[in-house]
């Protein structure tokens, strides 16, 4: 599956793989560890874990496990919210490169937009400027939280990733992003699971002939957006990137967009964590 290489340029000439593997809610230990693994041969560059997920150590240690030359993966994590702040931030960083084992990460993001943004993000700043990461972003921002920080620092993200898809499609922040030269990428594109019971794609999945999930990863996919799906199942890692030998025509792009209601997970605006 060589079409899983393919990438897009983040605004500092860094190259990120579309098609990324989420590790969201595997545990720590074997199973994250032989899940990398498995992703990995089956073709995946990109894997994306979080402090606050507890598996960085063996995401790590699945990809020195894997038989792919590190320089070949994009690997991403995130500072958690109790971390935030200028040097908390510096300390986090270096407990997550020694927990992944690796020198550098590819992407560090910041997990939430919380009140210690402006120092954070200063901090990912001198990390990206260090050479110790090679890209910097955040996750869950809103217009306004990305407004803040741009104007704080002179610094446009490379990448935000938040809730995306078909029920909440997000298009003023889709919009605003794409103007600022920021990769919108998404976490959650099957809609934690409520996908496969949705109508449209039911249809859907019988017109095209591609499962529910291969057609909700092709609509980001034709939308430009990075996805990260998750599976445990080695047919269905294959399933999920298995993608790129049809097109969703653009009536049925826009059916799919018609389903925007609003989002399934937390609003960063009132989450308490």
């Amino acid at each position: 599956m060589s079409s899983l290489k393919e990438s897009v340029q983040l605004n500092n000439g860094i190259m990120i793989p579309k098609i990324g593997f989420g590790t969201f809610k595997i545990e720590d230990g074997d199973s994250v560890r032989s899940a990398v693994r498995s992703a990995i041969r089956t073709g995946y560059r990109h894997i994306d874990t979080a402090s606050v997920y507890g598996n960085e150590k063996g995401v790590g240690e699945g990809i020195k496990t894997c038989g792919i030359p590190r320089s070949e993966l994009f690997i991403t994590s995130k500072l958690w919210n109790s971390d935030q702040g200028y040097h908390s931030t510096l300390k986090a960083f270096d407990k997550t490169l020694e927990l992944i084992g690796l020198e550098y990460l590819d992407l560090y993001l910041i997990h939430w937009p919380k009140t210690f943004n402006k120092e954070s993000w200063r901090a990912l700043i001198k990390l990206n400027n260090d050479k110790r990461v090679r890209a910097i972003g955040v996750s869950k921002f809103k217009v306004k939280n990305l407004e803040k920080i741009i104007q704080d620092s002179g610094v446009v993200p490379q990448i935000n990733q938040v809730e995306l898809h078909p029920r909440f499609t997000q298009k003023e922040l889709y919009n605003y992003c794409f103007k600022k030269n920021i990769i919108v990428e998404a976490w959650g594109p099957l809609m934690q699971g409520m996908i496969f019971s949705e109508p449209l794609f039911i249809e859907l999945s019988k017109e095209y002939n591609k499962t529910i999930a291969q057609l909700a990863l092709r609509w980001h996919y034709q939308l430009g957006v990075v996805t990260l799906p998750k599976s445990v199942n080695l047919d269905r890692m294959r399933d999920n990137v298995d993608i790129f030998d049809f097109t969703i025509s653009n009536d049925d792009m826009a059916r799919i967009a018609a389903m925007d209601q609003g989002r399934i997970g937390p609003d960063p605006d009132t989450i308490t964590f």
